[in-house]
């Protein structure tokens, strides 16, 4: 799969994955369209979320290739292959499961699967996973990030998601994670597209910052 553009710094290696739990299929074309504009490339709705298939595939109708969509929560074979149903091209999972990983990347799908030890990690990887999601990143902290990124291969891109926010982002940033989930500071149900927008715009100049002066 052609990788999308990341952020708009350009930045290749930095995946920002907007977690937009909750939110209905009515809002998702405006919230996502305010967040893609922010600079946001990969955007996930989980499946605990209201009529999520349906909420999907709107998304994927109205980005097409511009951003990569799909869904997070994902923990079944049949989830993943819903999922692509729908056009979709993302998956994520709160754990590792290397039959999701595995029938997910036979869709031709992203996948990002949750990961907190070692052992998960490469067991992540060798069914074929190239993104990891360390989670919960805010509970393991930026010291033990160092010590996961000391074993894993050079090429895989480590996520930090689970309470990570913008007084913790250059912490982890610096231990080598390659970019976050950002969920709750992003978007909440009931709130509305300007307030996401504004979050999401504040979140992409911090990270932008961040790297112009790292």
């Amino acid at each position: 799969m052609t990788e999308q553009p990341i952020v708009a710094t350009g930045a290749p290696h930095l995946p920002m994955v907007a977690i937009l739990r909750g939110i209905t299929t009515a809002e998702i074309v405006p919230v996502a369209e305010a967040i893609y504009q922010a600079g946001f490339r990969y955007i996930e709705v989980p499946l605990n979320s209201p009529d999520p298939l349906d909420t999907i595939a709107k998304l994927v109708e109205h980005f097409g290739d511009r951003a990569c969509c799909g869904a997070g929560t994902v923990t079944t074979e049949r989830q993943a292959e819903e999922v692509a149903a729908t056009g979709a091209r993302l998956i994520v999972s709160p754990n590792c499961n290397p039959r999701v990983i595995r029938r997910s990347l036979e869709q031709g799908m992203t996948v990002m699967p949750g990961i907190q030890t070692p052992t998960e990690a490469f067991a992540a990887i060798e069914a074929g996973a190239e993104y990891l999601k360390l989670f919960p990143a805010a509970h393991l902290g930026p010291e033990y990030v160092k010590h996961l990124k000391a074993v894993l291969p050079p090429e895989i891109r480590l996520l930090a998601v689970g309470g990570v926010h913008l007084d913790n982002m250059a912490d982890f940033l610096r231990a080598g994670v390659h970019g976050f989930g950002i969920g709750g500071d992003l978007y909440k149900p009931g709130r509305t597209v300007e307030e996401v927008a504004e979050l999401a715009e504040l979140a992409e100049r911090y990270i932008r910052k961040f790297l112009e002066f790292k």
